[in-house]
């Protein structure tokens, strides 16, 4: 039997909709859900002593089960003769108050301001089949009539798969006549979402159109989404804010039904936003492993990341959660990182609130009522404190914050918003601030702050920082990189003359400054605002030997290099990222390694020194072309990968028959570093230069 109409449009037929009936027969057709599945929204918004005005009513049993629960005045109109008789006799003797009439709902017969709701369950949608002139001109004169019907005060409730169409022409309509506009989104039960065929991949909304009293001169619009069923309105400035915000749940929707059916889309990341606020509250990434064989027990599992750890490769990579995925043995494995400025109690309370919500995400197969396992390191939800936050024209928003080490130490991180999964800079906090801290922490645990207010921990000056200690492996690579000059057994006693170019917390030249006492440094940073981080919260400080230059680097380069007389260093570090996200390079920015550029960077090295650069590029065309610009400038060109990173640190020097096997280099590295930790200089032991050298290759 076929009951679906030859076009849409029929859809605004009589004559469909009197075949549709006859040969459905009195099997009741439920659009976009039942009762239970929609008697949340209905009971929110209909007392049940209000006169109910049902348009398009059609042979569902909703009316009939409002009626049930003690909603009696309501009246129901369809434009089919046939469903009206059938659904009199169904109802005449059980519900006797209740009244079914053929009506044109574009024509009705009723007085003005007759109810107090105007409900509609797919109505609108399948009038508004299309946006040609008849079907829009139909539709004003339906949407005028609900509004004719209505007293002030009342409320149309429209139950709408709220497609783009549909909505621009509802809430353009409304919002004109200064009605105000809200748009409820309706919950799914577990049941159906776990449901092998789900009926819609688009989600229900509720659209609740509620009649103001006009106000002559005013151009008042109240435009509200409320995405829970028990959540609160949030209010937004404009009908396009509103579309975007139900676009989004749709998409939603889209791919929780195409994660449902199948797994290995590809990398899937999504934000949940707190339903008060709309602010991104956890990102989720869906790993699937297809080829971990199925069980009863491994279909599913959920990884809550601790705070500040996000950015860790594990975590924070795509390659790292799938080795996290394959480690953990599940079929499909999502991970949670918590975001900044949300408050969180424990991770108990974090499992309750996701727990209705990730079970959207599950797989087929997934057994019925199965507990999902919800996966941690380390056992608590971590330690993140905001030390600091600002916005800079250059760099944009970022924060200064301190987050606690899987090895119980306290590290301070200096975070652009704009990238926030990657570390610009961090230095480690010394043994008694973190042991105070923690103390604090646990005294102040009591008074329910959020885990992320400055006054968690205490804003630690800059002599908290510890700066024998680089955390960054690509700037201990940098370091060791050091060891490709002459004699560097006699580097501490030896002038140095050393530029770097990107300043961040200036931990790379402050590790310098420190260790080599005859080193004289100029530090080149566009930033000032990054200055004045580093010196605040990063222990940074000029000196006589250190001077840092406010100024773009290929500026600045440029300039020394059209000197007549010259300035020649020992060592050049290229430490600085692009700002442009779109490249396929993060650093440098790909002006920073054009020939002609280089050419400059090469006259103002001395013949014996070493170019060292910090390129962190994805598009492997594009680094070959790099490499291949930057041994055409310096013949002799050493790769350091970092590993678990996309980093990789090029030390770059002039002439070929300098070239030494890994051997000398790594007895060159461990002469450096028995200088280095003589008696009475601080030191990080787990820190082995030769180590950062040991894969090291030549271009």
């Amino acid at each position: 039997m076929n009951l679906l109409p030859k076009s849409s449009r029929e859809f605004g037929s009589v004559d469909y909709w009197e075949r549709f009936f006859q040969q459905r027969g009195k099997r009741a057709f439920e659009w976009y859900g039942s009762y239970l599945e929609l008697c949340g929204v209905l009971h929110k918004y209909i007392k049940p002593r209000e006169k109910v005005l049902v348009i398009g009513c059609g042979n569902s049993e909703l009316s009939e089960q409002l009626y049930d629960v003690g909603y009696q005045d309501i009246v129901n109109i369809d434009i089919s003769e046939v469903v009206i008789k059938q659904m009199k006799e169904r109802n005449a003797s059980r519900r006797p108050q209740m009244s079914f009439l053929k009506m044109d709902m574009t024509q009705m017969e009723f007085p003005d301001a007759s109810f107090q709701v105007v409900l509609d369950k797919g109505t609108l949608d399948a009038v508004l089949t299309d946006e040609e002139e008849k079907t829009l001109h139909q539709v004003d004169r339906m949407l005028a009539e609900v509004g004719r019907v209505l007293q002030v005060g009342g409320r149309y409730l429209c139950i709408s798969l709220a497609q783009a169409h549909i909505l621009k022409k509802a809430v353009g309509h409304f919002s004109r006549e200064g009605w105000m506009v809200r748009v409820h989104q309706v919950a799914n039960s577990q049941d159906q979402v776990l449901e092998a065929e789900p009926r819609f991949s688009l989600p229900v909304f509720a659209f609740i159109m509620t009649k103001f009293r006009p106000v002559p001169g005013s151009a008042l619009q109240i435009f509200e989404l409320c995405a829970q069923e028990q959540g609160k309105p949030v209010r937004l400035e404009s009908a396009e804010q509103l579309a975007e915000a139900v676009r989004e749940r749709q998409q939603y929707a889209w791919l929780c039904s195409q994660l449902y059916r199948k797994a290995g889309l590809g990398s899937v990341s999504l934000d949940l936003c707190d339903g008060d606020t709309g602010e991104p509250r956890y990102t989720l990434h869906v790993v699937d492993s297809p080829t971990v064989k199925p069980s009863r027990d491994n279909h599913f599992a959920i990884f809550i990341i601790p705070q500040g750890r996000e950015t860790e490769w594990l975590f924070g990579m795509e390659e790292g959660r799938k080795q996290l995925a394959a480690s953990a043995g599940f079929r499909r494995l999502i991970t949670v990182a918590l975001h900044r400025g949300q408050r969180y109690e424990s991770m108990d309370s974090i499992q309750a609130e996701l727990s209705a919500r990730v079970m959207e995400l599950a797989p087929a197969g997934v057994p019925a009522q199965q507990q999902v396992p919800f996966l941690s390191v380390g056992g608590d939800i971590g330690v993140r404190t905001v030390q600091h936050q600002d916005c800079s024209p250059l760099s944009g928003s970022y924060v200064v914050e301190d987050v606690q080490g899987d090895d119980k130490h306290y590290f301070r991180r200096l975070i652009f918003l704009s990238n926030r999964n990657v570390v610009q800079s961090e230095a480690r906090l010394l043994k008694d601030v973190s042991h105070r801290a923690q103390k604090k922490r646990k005294k102040d645990r009591k008074k329910q702050r959020p885990a992320d207010t400055p006054e968690d921990l205490p804003a630690a000056p800059g002599q908290s920082i510890d700066k024998s200690y680089l955390c960054c492996e690509h700037h201990k690579a940098m370091i060791a990189g050091l060891a490709l000059l002459r004699n560097p057994e006699l580097l501490l006693e030896t002038p140095l003359a050393l530029l770097v170019v990107g300043l961040g917390g200036g931990s790379l030249p402050l590790f310098v400054h420190d260790h080599f006492p005859k080193s004289c440094i100029d530090a080149v940073e566009i930033d000032p605002s990054m200055l004045e981080v580093a010196t605040q919260w990063f222990g940074f400080s000029q000196s006589e030997r250190m001077k840092v230059h406010i100024a773009d680097g290929l500026d600045y380069i440029t300039s020394l290099a059209g000197r007549e007389v010259r300035p020649h260093y020992n060592v050049i570090m290229f430490d600085v990222d692009s700002k442009d996200p779109t490249l396929g390079m993060s650093c440098p920015p790909p002006a920073f390694v054009d020939q002609p550029f280089l050419q400059k960077v090469k006259s103002i090295l001395t013949p014996e020194g070493v170019f060292i650069l910090n390129l962190v590029c994805r598009d492997l065309g594009l680094k070959d072309s790099v490499l291949s610009g930057l041994k055409a400038v310096f013949p002799l060109l050493y790769v350091r990968r970092i590993e678990g990173e996309v980093n990789e640190i090029l030390f770059c020097q002039l002439h070929p028959e300098q070239k030494l096997a890994t051997p000398e280099l790594l007895e060159m590295a461990q002469a450096l570093e028995q200088t280095l930790r003589k008696p009475g200089r601080g030191w990080d032991d787990t820190y082995v230069l030769s180590d950062m050298l040991k894969t090291v290759k030549i271009v």
